[in-house]
């Protein structure tokens, strides 16, 4: 790509627009990324580190867009750069903010909970502190939060506050090293922080949205500005040196840009959201491989550049603002206006469809109509530019009229939306409610779960006449938050029934919990086990759980959840049961697919009817465990060989 030459450039005019060579393609790329994998769960299970190519891409332009005004004219004016920022983020932010909360506020329900603090969040850039301040989990589908997706720019929009000061200050040491020193540093302390405060099974959502732990690829990005400038003088713009160099691609550079394209398509597909590895190193990974792409792109006479800036990518990298703004928001509002529609299979495609084009339509229009005009001119001059044309122009009147009828719609929208604003979603007071069931619910110790008469299946025992069933305090439940949820019910069906479910507990956590139980001898004669909904299980945890429960009956209850593992947990789960005669299926899937409209919004947690029905499959397949015939051995039979 032609890099304009800057040598004409006086000494304190302002620096002349540039466009780096591939910028607009890893951009495309980093947007697709990020829109499979919200659109399609699934599909694209490490979709997320697009957000990390797009924090390498912002911190390598902006130093050294900085780096270039200080070469060119001397000085770098803060407040210019700082209103160059605010042109280019804030009229599609507060369109995306204003349209989204008005429709938000027609449809009401849980697609308004907590949207005062995220306009809050979005207003004051701190999106992802005010979402860590919530307890927001950013992985998990309980509450599907209206502008979760700002949390990565309120990080970006942070570093363009904070980043030109220290920046000015590594100016006026003017010591390359000393940049290169600082900014590096930045970056360890940066990646050293997510890898020690990720913990196995915890929720990932501070170490993700920590402007302190997810800072690296912005100063990664920033540290390859540096090392790209001239070693004789960093402050000199390396820009020139690009354009004045006409030596053709360096096969170094073409491999360079291949081999970090297949790594990060890697990436996108074997790092997972809940893998500790993406949190020690993973992301670190992606973010030095984004900046080796972006070295690959920009070197001298490299054809890389201009193979990721074919026309199609730079198309869609120069709107991959609006795209990245739109998609969660409106892909929220889908489901919001379908909450019957299942989000599995087919369906879930449907409505990811559906939102991509809705996206794809508001973030062109959004980039026509708004982002352009203001970037060029200012809100002020594209404003008075409006109003002169529209005078000039019945056309041009009738679309500034439309155009101003839809902003005032979208302000007193935002304002019901407001108004109607809930704290709670469904799912998190159903959750709620159950975890304060189970709190207040007076457990039996140890020693009475002990002294309680056994209801085993050992060879040759026989169930009581009748075949009742447990009694409640003979019965152990470990589960995750469909559990707790579920609690009320649970405990109304069998009383004094143990519960011990947390949210997003996994089936691993739950083996450690009941492990502890058994080796403190205080496990009770029947367990009930519903930790299908957060990660894929296997065979080896099943069969360790089993060890762990020894010869006491168990039930294992299966899930229902748009995550792409649930149908194979499930199948696994069936196969187990039927392996075993001491061990039975609680079907909560298929009875929880047949009642959708009982479950909350999130189509995951039962609430009301639907918690009751999650207790009945729990009581079918004890009494299943009940009914069984006592088994019998040979001699029962007759056919016991003589004595030895």
């Amino acid at each position: 790509m032609t890099v304009p030459s800057l040598a004409a450039a006086p000494p304190n005019s302002p620096a002349a627009p540039v466009r780096y060579a591939g910028l607009d393609g890893i951009r495309a790329l980093a947007v697709t990324a990020v829109i499979v994998y919200h659109l399609i769960p699934g599909t694209l299970g490490g979709g997320f580190i697009g957000v990390d190519m797009f924090f390498v891409v912002s911190g390598f332009l902006i130093t050294s867009l900085l780096l270039r005004e200080s070469r060119t004219t001397g000085r770098i004016r803060l407040g210019a750069f700082w209103v160059r920022r605010a042109r280019r983020l804030l009229p599609a932010l507060a369109f995306v903010v204003l349209a989204c909360s008005a429709i938000a506020g027609l449809l009401g329900g849980d697609v308004l909970v907590g949207l005062g603090r995220q306009l809050l969040g979005a207003a004051s850039f701190t999106s992802n502190w005010v979402s860590i301040g919530a307890g927001e989990n950013y992985f998990s589908d309980d509450s599907l939060t209206l502008f979760r997706n700002l949390w990565s720019l309120a990080v970006e929009e942070q570093f363009y506050l904070v980043w030109p000061l220290l920046l000015l200050l590594l100016l006026a040491i003017g010591r390359r090293r000393w940049a290169l020193g600082v900014t590096g540093a930045l970056a360890a302390a940066s990646a050293l922080a997510m890898a020690v405060l990720a913990a196995p099974g915890a929720d990932s959502t501070r170490v993700y949205f920590g402007t302190d732990t997810h800072a690296f690829g912005l100063m990664i990005g920033a540290l390859l500005a540096f090392l790209l400038a001239p070693r004789s003088s960093w402050r000199n713009d390396f820009v020139a040196e690009l354009q004045h160099s006409r030596r053709p691609g360096r096969p170094v550079s073409v491999i360079v840009a291949l081999l970090s394209l297949l790594v990060l398509a890697a990436a996108a597909v074997v790092l997972g959201e809940s893998d500790l590895l993406s949190y020690r190193g993973g992301l670190l990974a992606v973010s030095l491989v984004t900046a080796a792409l972006i070295w690959a792109c920009v070197r001298p006479g490299s054809p890389a550049g201009a193979w990721l800036d074919n026309p199609v990518f730079a198309y869609v990298g120069q709107r991959s603002y609006g795209l990245y703004l739109w998609h969660w928001p409106v892909l929220v509002l889908v489901y919001a206006a379908s909450p019957g529609v299942p989000r599995q299979g087919w369906p879930l495609w449907l409505l990811g469809g559906v939102a991509l084009v809705i996206t794809v339509a508001a973030a062109l229009l959004s980039y026509r109509f708004v982002e352009m005009p203001v970037r060029r001119h200012g809100l002020r001059a594209a404003m008075r530019a409006v109003a002169t044309a529209s005078a000039r122009s019945r056309g041009r009147f009738v679309t500034s009229l439309t155009a101003s009828l839809v902003l005032l719609c979208c302000i007193a929208g935002g304002s019901l939306a407001l108004t109607r604003s809930s704290a709670i979603a469904s799912a998190e007071d159903l959750i709620a409610q159950g975890q304060a069931a189970v709190n207040s619910a007076s457990q039996p110790s140890a020693g009475a779960s002990a002294a309680a008469p056994q209801w085993t299946f050992a060879p040759g025992a026989v169930p009581p006449p009748g075949k009742p069933l447990p009694a409640g305090d003979q019965i152990l439940a470990v589960g995750d938050s469909v559990m707790l949820a579920s609690a009320p019910a649970l405990q109304a069906q069998f009383p004094g029934i143990q519960i011990d479910a947390a949210v997003s507990r996994s089936m691993g956590a739950g083996i450690v919990l009941i492990d502890g139980l058994a080796r403190a001898d205080a496990l009770p004669p029947v367990v009930v086990v519903g930790l299908a909904t957060n990660g894929p299980v296997t065979e080896a945890l099943l069969e360790q759980l089993r060890a762990t429960v020894s010869d006491r009956p168990m039930v294992l209850v299966n899930a229902y959840a748009p995550r792409d593992w649930i149908p194979g947990n499930d199948d696994l789960l069936a196969q187990f049961a039927a392996k075993y005669r001491n061990v039975e299926l609680a079907d909560w899937a298929s009875v929880a697919a047949a009642h959708l409209d009982l479950l909350a919004s999130d189509q995951i947690h039962p609430g009301g009817q639907a918690a009751q029905l999650y207790a009945d499959c729990v009581q079918q397949a004890l009494q299943r465990l009940a009914d069984l015939p006592p088994q019998r051995s040979a001699d029962d039979y007759g056919l016991a060989g003589p004595p030895i």
